[in-house]
């Protein structure tokens, strides 16, 4: 395998784009991309687009105008983990030698569904029985609170750090801080999550140019190296499982920390798949980054904040962001690109060197999750001021 780099970052913001198409979402986070790589079209050899709900066709709707056709164009489906998927395909596609230089995109428009949540497939038993993504991770915070001795106001305090996050990220779906008691007075979801404690979701697309680290001379941008990328699907299995403990997550990240030659201490910066507050704390403990029944502790210590020692979700994550599937996992690579490159502005983390983007997406009875992606990347030598 070739070292393959990340050379172009750039997405919408997120929210409710009620005005615009999905493939008109697409194309601005592709030229975006392409701009901030210096890239001419004429380079990029393929595209793969990640999206769930917008239908036939979406990466080539979102390219068509673009002047990148005849070029191959591979839609890939994989819940909330598609875009993250796409970025899996492009290392591989490009490291192996079979393409040079291509774009990732992820795009959304859920708005186009009308609100509520995501539409799960009803020939699934557990789904055919009233289960949804709200309820299971409900399920996993209550027997996570009752295994540790915590509290409704443990699972408020997450909340609590994202849109503290997201209210400097100008990108961010929902910018405006929050308090514990706000959190909790929320509409009741699904006991004991509260509105806030569950993500927008919203519409908007991000996107990436992806090459080859030899080639990484001809573009502007500084290049920010790949050094793991690992793509799981969830193991089908009856009975009794422990929805506290992610395995599909635990075992991505192994191999993650094992194809980088790190540990989880080594981690900077993280985006993490918090659509869900409970999540965040399963994910902490899946990651490495604090022992079973102890992330709470660690999220009270600031160690995942401004200034501590793993930063996690400096965007606002999926909690403040928002979650426009699709469109997810890239936009957590955009974010990690621009902190490896010191380009966070008011978000920045000061002297990030790596960073890590975990996805997971789908649920199906039988697993805890349908996929898994997880991204360790590098940062640049010299690191520039976005301009």
């Amino acid at each position: 395998m070739r070292d393959v780099v990340i050379v172009g970052a750039d997405m919408t913001p997120f929210g409710k784009h009620l005005d615009r198409s999905v493939g008109a979402l697409g194309a601005e986070a592709v030229l975006g991309a392409l701009k901030d790589a210096g890239a001419e079209r004429s380079q990029i050899d393929a595209v793969y687009s990640g999206n769930v709900t917008g239908g036939m066709l979406v990466g080539q709707r979102a390219v068509r105008d673009l002047g990148l056709g005849g070029i191959p164009v591979v839609n890939i489906e994989n819940a909330c983990s598609s875009s993250a998927a796409a970025l899996r395909e492009a290392y591989v596609a490009v490291g192996s030698g079979l393409h040079n230089t291509v774009v990732v995109l992820g795009v959304e428009k859920l708005t186009a569904l009308g609100g509520g949540p995501l539409p799960l497939d009803d020939a699934d038993h557990e789904v055919a029985n009233g289960q949804m993504m709200p309820a299971i991770y409900a399920m996993r915070a209550r027997r996570y609170l009752s295994e540790y001795g915590l509290s409704p106001t443990d699972l408020a305090a997450v909340a609590v750090k994202a849109r503290r996050h997201g209210a400097r990220n100008p990108y961010a779906y929902l910018r405006t801080e929050t308090t514990v008691d706000d959190v909790l007075a929320s509409r009741p979801i699904a006991t004991p999550l509260t509105l806030f404690q569950c993500c927008p979701s919203g519409d908007g697309a991000a996107a990436l140019v992806v090459t080859a680290a030899e080639r990484a001379p001809t573009f502007e941008a500084p290049a920010v190296r790949i050094r793991a990328s690992v793509l799981h699907s969830g193991e089908f299995r009856t009975g009794f499982r422990d929805m506290t403990s992610p395995d599909i997550t635990v075992h991505s990240a192994q191999e993650a920390y094992e194809q980088a030659g790190i540990g989880p201490d080594d981690i900077d910066v993280i985006e993490l798949h918090d659509a869900f507050t409970i999540a965040e704390l399963l994910y902490y403990e899946a990651l490495g980054l604090a022992e079973r029944g102890r992330a709470a502790a660690l999220l009270h210590s600031g160690a995942t904040t401004f200034g501590g020692s793993t930063v996690v979700n400096p965007s606002g994550g999926l909690l403040a962001k928002g979650h426009p599937i699709g469109a997810t996992g890239a936009a957590q690579a955009v974010e990690i690109v621009w902190q490896l490159r010191d380009q966070a502005e008011q978000r920045q983390v000061d002297g990030a060197r790596l960073g890590l983007i975990h996805a997971t997406g789908g649920g199906l009875s039988g697993v805890d999750h349908g996929a898994c992606a997880v991204h360790i990347l590098e940062a640049p030598r010299k690191q520039v001021a976005r301009g």
